[in-house]
């Protein structure tokens, strides 16, 4: 996908001739495959830019969110890799020990401590 520099007061025009609007990015860009020529006036100074599509990660590896406006991985405070694939809401003898020398544990049962009233009966 190659990205321009579209003006709001032209982005009809973009769209009409088949630009297409990326959220992440919070730009305008030329799908694969469509002829650049017509946006040759949105190109960016000094060549365009170029963004090969990309495979998204894995969710079953490391569970990472993603801040849309930047694409960062975003890991909380007590985040933890843990040693084989387990869930860590569910009470693991290889992983006990290690999430509770993290803090993550602690951290964990406040939280749910502090949940607790608002659960319904």
């Amino acid at each position: 996908m190659m990205f321009l520099k579209v003006p709001f007061a032209e982005k009809e025009e973009a769209k009409a001739l088949g630009a297409r609007w990326n959220n992440e990015r919070k730009s305008w860009y030329v799908p694969d495959g469509k002829p650049v020529e017509a946006f040759e006036r949105w190109l960016p100074p000094g060549g365009a830019d170029f963004v090969p599509a990309v495979a998204k990660p894995s969710l079953k590896s490391r569970p990472v969110m993603t801040d849309s406006y930047a694409g960062k991985p975003v890991i909380g405070r007590y985040y933890l890799e843990l040693p084989h694939n387990c869930d860590p809401f569910e009470v693991c003898p290889e992983c006990a020990p290690k999430l509770a020398s993290s803090g993550w544990q602690g951290h964990y049962d406040d939280v749910a401590k502090m949940l607790k009233p608002l659960r319904p009966a």
